[in-house]
Parts: structure tokens; sequence; C-alpha cells
């Protein structure tokens, strides 16, 4: 068993300026969390913060004996380089990576479950399929079988549903209600408040500092959504740099 991943007053810099300030609370285990806010509210960098990219951080991230391989990421689909000459299947492949290293072939067993994740995700008969003729629905199903290949422990979610339709989100967030049922972490940033309300029974609201976090109909108020809001739209941009004092653990 793991311990919940921690934040204790935790401020992340990109690029030498502050994104997110002052933050504290935690991931519980088996928790199933969104990650809210207005544009340029410091999301995407707290989703890099979680997967330990390079960044600068002052106070202290406890990441509760989780190694990097416990964690699987999803970034927003606009990162995906769809050019390159994929299949497929060799994408989902990509998911065990680091347990069958990149140059091993794969065996029967294996290629069972990559057909089990596709058949799941509901693109059975895509195997050959090149990914640059795949539509946005179909890549983000595909790179959730990925993900149901990684059998990671936290799954970490960057905006998933963006730019597909109806019928993938739904089928999406049903596998997403899998995971959590399964007793994985599950965090993601999301826009719909709907949507967040309907499917994640935890928040955590943030403007470049943390306006909630915890019970989702707690966090998520008019007066909540509003301060968001304001804090955003009135930051200064020119604030100073923050220098990384103490790397997480």
């Amino acid at each position: 068993m793991t311990t919940p991943i921690t934040f204790d007053n935790v401020t992340l810099s990109y690029d030498r300026r502050p994104a997110v300030h002052h933050l504290s609370g935690r991931f519980a285990q088996g928790s199933k969390t969104a990650i809210v806010g207005p544009n340029g509210a410091g999301k995407s960098t707290l989703m890099k913060a979680l997967m330990r990219q390079r960044l600068g951080v002052e106070g202290r991230i406890d990441f509760g004996g989780l190694s990097p391989n416990d964690f699987g990421y999803l970034p927003q689909l606009a990162e995906i380089e769809r050019g390159f000459p994929m299949t497929v299947s060799d994408v989902v492949v990509m998911g065990a990576w680091r347990r069958i290293g990149a140059f091993r072939s794969i065996g029967k067993g294996f290629a069972q479950k990559v057909a089990a994740a596709l058949e799941a995700v509901g693109m059975s008969g895509f195997e050959s399929r090149m990914i640059s003729s795949l539509s946005g629905g179909q890549m983000q199903r595909t790179l959730f079988a990925r993900l149901i290949v990684q059998d990671a422990q936290v799954i970490l979610l960057d905006e998933p549903f963006t730019a597909i339709d109806e019928a993938t989100t739904r089928d999406l967030l049903d596998i997403i209600a899998r995971w959590h049922g399964e007793g994985r972490t599950v965090i993601a940033v999301l826009h719909d408040i709907q949507q967040v309300r309907a499917a994640f029974p935890e928040t955590l609201l943030i403007a470049r500092r943390m306006i909630g976090w915890g019970s989702t109909p707690q966090v998520l108020t008019e007066d909540n959504l509003r301060i968001a809001r304001n804090t955003t739209t009135a930051w200064m941009p020119d604030a100073g740099p923050c220098e990384p004092k103490d790397a997480t653990r």
C-alpha cells in the first residue's frame, strides 16, 4: 500500500516563472480528482510536476513511495506528433516499454493484452492503421489503450476530452470509472464543469494558487469559480522568477 501524493506549500515555476503558488493538499490513493481552473491557471504545469519533469520547485512533494514507473500519462492531444509513421498497434505496445524494453519482441501473451486493450476502447480492427489517418476520437481511444497496457497505479490525463465526439467521451469516461473501481488513482485536467460534477468526486480548483481542494460539491461553488476567474484575470505576468529550492522525492 502507498501513502497519498502530498503537496506541502509547493510553488512551481516553469521557464523560471512562477506558475502555481503555495499549494498544499493530497491526492489520496485510489481517488478520482479533476483539476479545474481558467486558462493559464497552472494546470498543465501541475501535471508536469506529477510526472517529475524538470521544474523549479519550492516546498515539498511526497510521492508516497510511488516510482515514475507507477505513473501513466496522457498528454494533451495537440502535443501528439501524428505525422510519425506508426500504426495503432505500435502506439499501444509503447505502453509496455518500461516492462519489456524498446527493442524486445512481444510474446503471444502480451499480444493478447494489446488486442484486449484495443477491444476495450472500441479500436479492434484498427491495429494496422497509421495514426496519421485517425480522427481525434480514434487517436484518443488508441492512447487510452496504451494506458490500459501500461497498467499504472496512477493515471494522469491532461484534457482528455478536448475536440472529441460525445460517444468517445462517454466510452472513455467508462474506462476511467473502471480504473477508479480497480483502486487506481486518477487525476484529470478538465474544463467541462458539469462533466466534473457528474463524474469526479474530488476536485482541485486552481488559479495559480489553490482556490479549493476536496469534495467536488464543496469546491465547485459559484463563489469559488468567480474567485478563480477573477484571480487569473488580475494576475501580474511580470512576477519575479522562482528558483528551485527543495527537490521532490
